[in-house]
């Protein structure tokens, strides 16, 4: 559904955003993750036709955006990470301004939609001017606006940066229910705890340049690949433990009372603990192994 070939910005010289290369597939939940300045928002603002390639192209199903701009702002929605509105109008208002621009949409079927969409983001029934709203109002007018011409792709950037927990979770569901009704959608942000709890896939981005992409899984693995995280192996038991000894082991860490212990290790070594601990006749409460967390593998990757 989105596609990139070789894209490329340029500013004074300095390349924003440096030869990216991106395919997203369809229905897809895809999280952009870099720190500020990273080239985040000069892409979207070329994928959404705002601005146009120094070289290379991107391309939304099937429609190359920077010959065809018009015709992309058809079927996409875009929340930026400053949205702004016109403060001396209503929610209503505003949202029936900017459906004025869709053609296709006629007065009837404008307000029909625009009830919809407040209700979705529980702004109905508001009526004081968009000028008194807080910034998490503001946002969530804004998503409302992204979704007026029911978009095939939604492009959201920082989409949680003003929302307060309940409007993040409301954020959260409603992410996962487009998603399910077939939207693709691109989430640029450098909230790690977000994109892990929304994104399918993940892109992390650097001066301009793709470092890492894949499942938040496949990130983890290529993290072991690379060696730079050990393993955490927690192993609790009814009685004290041994000491337990393996050529993987770089360090293990015992409670006071000797029934736990927090071992850091090369490899996955849970089979032989479970083993040795059997034959010494004790019982297991509970082992696991800590996963990397996204926060680990976007440090590991991004430093690399």
């Amino acid at each position: 559904m989105i596609k990139t070939e070789n894209l490329t910005k340029v500013y004074n010289g300095n390349k924003a955003v440096d030869g990216l290369n991106l395919e997203i597939a369809e229905g897809d939940i895809f999280g952009f993750l870099g720190p500020n300045g990273a080239g985040k928002s000069t892409t979207i603002l070329m994928l959404v036709g705002m601005i146009e390639p120094t070289e290379g192209k991107c391309i939304i199903n099937d429609i190359e955006v920077a010959r065809n701009p018009l015709k992309i702002k058809e079927i996409i929605g875009y929340l930026p990470e400053d949205v702004g509105f016109y403060g001396n109008m209503t929610a209503e208002q505003n949202l029936d301004y900017f459906a004025r621009f869709y053609a296709a949409m006629d007065a009837t079927e404008r307000k029909k939609r625009i009830g919809e969409l407040l209700e979705l983001v529980q702004l109905d029934g508001v009526s004081q001017k968009v000028g008194g709203y807080s910034r998490g109002m503001n946002q969530r007018l804004g998503l409302a606006q992204a979704l007026l011409n029911d978009p095939e792709v939604l492009f959201l950037d920082e989409p949680t940066a003003n929302l307060d927990p309940e409007g993040v979770f409301q954020y959260r569901e409603l992410t996962k229910q487009l998603s399910d009704e077939g939207k693709t959608i691109f989430i640029s942000s450098h909230i790690l705890a977000e994109v892990s709890k929304v994104c399918n896939t993940i892109g992390i981005i650097s001066k301009g340049t793709l470092i890492a992409r894949g499942t938040l899984e496949e990130l983890k693995n290529e993290l072991g690949r690379a060696g730079t995280e050990n393993l955490r192996i927690i192993v609790e038991a009814v009685e004290p433990l041994p000491e337990i000894t393996h050529v993987d082991i770089i360090n293990a860490e015992y409670s006071e009372t000797k029934r736990k212990v927090i071992i850091e290790s090369k490899s996955d070594i849970r089979d032989y603990i479970s083993s040795e601990l059997f034959e010494k006749g004790v019982k297991v409460k509970e082992m696991r192994m800590e996963e990397p967390t996204l926060e680990d593998v976007f440090m590991s990757v991004y430093r690399r």
